[in-house]
Formats: structure tokens, sequence, C-alpha cells
């Protein structure tokens, strides 16, 4: 369990982003853009995006506006260190006042990378969490960005956070400061109404993981009162602010993500699912994720043969979403006994019937472990690590990986070591 300071953390910070909400929200970019200064905007998008409608509105509703638009269509989904560089040279070399992305998380953080490299260039690992980089605080603001995304599940929209697939060492890794806080959320639930039901499956259970992980965060006042306030993390841990959008994700991703993969003419399950993604950024981008994202980067890291239902036309990969709900079930067993209360509130978020159970460690690690492997069995996830072509041989790879991140394991509500990563995994392996 954690040991609390002598002089424990009593202050959290809301650094929210302005955020516009709705059908149609798309179109008023323009407005947005302009209203931040924009001149000349650089427009983030994927192939993929490219030749849709959504595009072709955002590039309408900029030149409406008066603005210089220039496309760059050329960001990786998962993306890696060679394609944030490329990025970055083409945001550098384009002299832009301001950036728009258009798609989903990859987009998002390519799109902050970008920003981040042109506006204040240094070698590419200056600013990558440590241990992998030298976690150099960003210097200064960067340039106004608005993020428009297209897929309900990431909330990159909402965080301060770039996510990466280091090549050279198989893993993934990051990139988080205040600075790379998107300037403007534009979220329009009408871009998910194309996406396919693997899409929707892999984003909308890195919702519900976000969700349950910044819910079940170490609480802040369990971190040491800084002496500098300066020092606070960007993940402050649980506090009463991202509880709220924390819970209420939950409940919106467990009832609406197995209507919005089923049916999909069912544009208010999709609504909802977005609007879940949007809170659940809030809250982890506030309170922080732990144990099954700090996994994830191992299993995206080191699997590149893997495709995914919906992303047949991408390299193989395992999807993010995935990457994080195949360990996820495992995680909470375990972290269930630092506060069973809490991991109780999430089965019964989640749509778990609670009402007869014990506020015991094995009762909620069961409740809320079942109740994610039922919607997971649902809507087709695979079944475990086995299912993306790990097994026992795996198991000190992943370890080892998964033990750089620290500033994730940070966040959990108990202490983690290798030992106890090893035995997650283990667990991880099969569920049904």
């Amino acid at each position: 369990m954690l040991e609390y300071p002598e002089t424990p953390e009593r202050i959290f910070t809301v650094e929210a982003v302005t955020l516009k909400y709705g059908r149609g929200a798309l179109a008023e970019v323009g407005l947005e853009a302009r209203a931040l200064g924009m001149d000349r905007v650089a427009l983030f998008t994927d192939r993929h995006l490219a030749e849709t409608e959504l595009v072709a509105t955002v590039q309408e509703a900029l030149k409406q506006a008066g603005l210089d638009v220039v496309l760059y269509d050329q960001v990786r989904v998962e993306p890696t260190d060679q394609s944030f560089q490329d990025a970055a040279a083409f945001a550098r070399d384009g002299d832009f006042d301001g950036y728009i992305s258009l798609g989903g998380g990859s987009v998002i953080d390519t799109c902050k990378a970008a920003n981040l490299y042109a506006t204040h260039p240094d070698d590419f690992l200056a600013y990558v969490n440590a241990p992998i980089g030298r976690a150099r605080p960003v210097p200064g603001p960067l340039a106004p960005h608005i993020a428009c995304p297209t897929t309900c599940g990431t909330g990159s929209e909402m965080t301060a956070a770039a996510i990466f697939d280091l090549t050279s060492s198989q893993v993934k890794t990051g990139i988080s400061h205040r600075f790379l806080k998107p300037s403007r959320a534009l979220v329009d639930p009408a871009t998910t109404d194309t996406l396919a039901p693997g899409v929707i499956a892999a984003t909308g259970l890195d919702v519900l993981t976000h969700a349950i992980e910044s819910w079940t965060a170490r609480p802040f006042t369990s971190r040491p009162y800084p002496e500098n306030p300066a020092q606070r993390p960007p993940y402050q841990g649980a506090n009463p602010w991202s509880d709220i959008g924390s819970l209420k994700a939950i409940e919106l991703g467990g009832t609406h993500l197995p209507r919005a993969w089923a049916d999909p003419d069912d544009t208010a399950a999709r609504d909802a699912l977005m609007f879940a993604a949007t809170l659940a950024g809030m809250a982890f981008g506030n309170a922080g994720v732990h144990i099954p994202h700090a996994m994830s980067y191992a299993v995206a890291g080191l699997n590149h043969g893997y495709v995914a239902r919906g992303y047949a036309d991408e390299p193989p990969m395992v999807p993010h979403g995935l990457s994080v709900v195949v360990n996820a079930p495992a995680a909470f067993r375990v972290t269930a006994r630092a506060d069973p209360a809490r991991h109780l509130e999430a089965a019964r978020a989640l749509g778990a019937d609670t009402s007869n159970l014990p506020a015991t460690a094995e009762a909620a690690s069961e409740a809320l472990a079942g109740r994610l492997i039922d919607i997971m069995r649902r809507i087709d996830c695979p079944n475990g690590l086995s299912a993306l072509g790990y097994g026992e041989a795996d198991i000190e790879a992943l370890t080892g990986r998964a033990f750089q991140q620290q500033r994730l394991l940070a966040q959990a509500p108990l202490t983690v070591d290798a030992e106890l990563l090893a035995d997650i995994f283990r667990d991880a392996m099969t569920y049904w």
C-alpha cells in the first residue's frame, strides 16, 4: 500500500481545455481559429480521412474565415518517433501560426508534437518522458491548436500528452507537459457515424480504461506537499474534480459502448460514447492513469504483427485501446485491495449489480474485473494477451518495458514492483 507523507498535498489544480461540443460543431472551426488569432494554418489528418467530407468541411470553414490552409495527411496511426519527427519537419518548414488536428488520438498527438518541436526546437529525446528521454520541461507556450477528434475514445483533445512508439527500443512512451494541451477542443459526434465496429470497440474500451484508471488512481493527498508549487505533476492523482468526470464516463461507456458497437445506426449511443471520451479525457488528463496503460505501452511496443478488426488498412499493430484493456481486468483485481469501496463503485457505474456485495477486496476485485470482461466478450475483444500472440516466454520482456513507465506506475493506488507487474501480465493472458 501507499505510504502517506508527513506533510501531504492539499491542493489540486484544474487546467481544462476550452470545449465546444455538439453535432455540427465542426463547421464552426473557422470562427474558432480566427478567435485564436490564426492566419496561416496547418491542418493535420491521416490518409484515410484526407479524401472525406470531414476534411472538406474543415478546409471550407477555414477558407471562409479567410485563413491560409496547408494540409498534412501523412500522420501514422499509432505514431512512431520517426513519424513525429517527419511531422515536426513539416511544421518547422511551414512557418505556421496555428494548428488544426482532425482525426483520432494519433492525429491529435502528432499535431501536439509537431507544434512543440516547431515552436521550441530541440533534440527529439529532450522532451520525452524519463527514463527513456530527458523529460526537459517545455520552455513556454505553443502556437494555438484546435483539436477535432473523430473517434470516440482517446480523449487526447483534453490532455497534455503525446504518445508514440520508440521503434528502436520496442516500447511506447510519450511527451507530457501542460503546454501540450490544445487551446480548444471542438468535438462533433457526427464524425463517428461511419466508424467501423472494430474501431468503435478499440476506442470505446480506451474510454472505459481511462475512466476507471483515473477513478482508482492514487489520491492527490498521497503526494507530499511540494517545496515549489510549480513542481506539481500534470498527473495529480484522483481528486474531487476528476472524480466527477471519470465516474460519469464509466457509466456512459458501460451503457453505450455495446450499443454503439452493435448498431451502426444508433447515433444516440455514439453521441453518448463521444461525450464519455471527452469526460474521461478531462478526468485522466488531470488525475492520471496507471497500471493498465503502463502495461499497454509494452504490449503495443513489442507486437508489430497483429491485425485488429477495423484496422486492416493499417500496418500491423495493436490499437491502443486493445493494448490497454487486455491488461485491465487483471490489474484491477490487484488494485482493488487498495480501496475496495472505490472499486465497487466503479463496478456499479459500469453496470454490475453490487447491491449485496461487501466492501471487501475480493468482492470488489471480481465485481469490477468480471463486469469489464463481460463487456469485452460482448463486443468481440481479444481474449487477453494470448489472443495477441503473447505467452509465458514474453513476460520478462513485457515486464521490463512496462516497468520503465514510472510516470504512469507512480499514479497507481499501491506500490508497483517488477514482480507484481509480472504477476499481472501472467493473469492477463486469458480471461475466458
